[in-house]
């Protein structure tokens, strides 16, 4: 039986992916035989690898449209062809809404919703032209689902780009299919600046009701998924990974049955 997640041959693009959840993302693709390219505004210090393969890394700050066009023209010039796309690339400092400045804002928006958008645009050219077509996944966030205080502009972008993949799936299929991965809370090299040492990481996993944070893994698996043919079916998807969420505030707040 042919493995379904089998990559040989396949081209996969994942911005901001040499670090954190894209790193891990990166990792599965090349694990499962693809030439992954990886695309950030300084390389990495080291390249993602997988199955004796190696990452290519193409400078590029994804909030330029100039520049992400040029990416895009790099990779069919090299490869011939673009199978996959993950818009990794995101995030966002803490600042409160009430004193931001606007130009901030902007560029939050700009990053985590303008350059998905103008990728999508340019990948899916080049998807329309190929037999096989191709897959797009955008990587959400559970701060589009529910109040993001301290990143009110990030939620908000992250929710539009949840639209923005439903739009997408339909107006591009049946050829290219676009699906959103909601991630929860992800354990990265940079999780000590969000929840402190390690006794912060484990208070912080233990709210989560599998009991831990996400690897980066986990979120490269659900990836292989979305593009593979287990799911020809699966477009315009919000697949949430979050191992169950988060518990209600109230459940811990009030002392019935205590």
């Amino acid at each position: 039986m042919q493995n379904p997640v089998d990559f040989s041959g396949k081209v996969v693009l994942v911005t901001g992916g040499g670090k954190g959840a894209g790193k891990g993302i990166s990792e599965r693709f090349l694990a499962q035989g693809a030439d992954v390219v990886i695309c950030g505004r300084s390389e990495p210090e080291a390249l993602p690898q997988g199955g004796g393969k190696t990452a290519l890394f193409l400078p590029c700050d994804v909030k330029d449209v100039t520049q992400t066009q040029g990416l895009i023209d790099a990779i069919v010039e090299r490869f011939g062809r673009l199978d996959v796309l993950v818009n990794n690339a995101g995030g966002a400092p803490h600042a409160e809404a009430a004193t931001v400045s606007p130009r901030f804002s902007e560029s939050i928006i700009r990053l985590n919703l303008l350059a998905p958008l103008n990728l999508c645009q340019q990948a899916n050219a080049v998807m329309q032209q190929q037999a096989g077509g191709g897959n797009i996944i955008n990587i959400c966030s559970v701060s589009a689902k529910r109040p993001s205080p301290g990143t009110a502009a990030y939620g908000a972008a992250k929710a539009g780009l949840m639209n923005l993949t439903g739009s997408l799936a339909v107006e591009w299929a049946p050829k290219v299919r676009v699906n959103a991965l909601i991630a929860g809370l992800i354990l990265t090299e940079q999780a000590h600046l969000h929840y402190g040492d390690e006794a912060g990481i484990a208070a912080v996993s233990a709210t989560v009701p599998l009991g831990r944070m996400a690897n980066p893994s986990d979120i490269g698996d659900t990836c292989l998924y979305l593009a593979s043919d287990l799911a020809s079916y699966v477009s315009g998807a919000e697949l949430t990974v979050h191992g169950g969420g988060e518990k209600p505030a109230f459940l811990n707040a009030g002392n019935a049955g205590h």
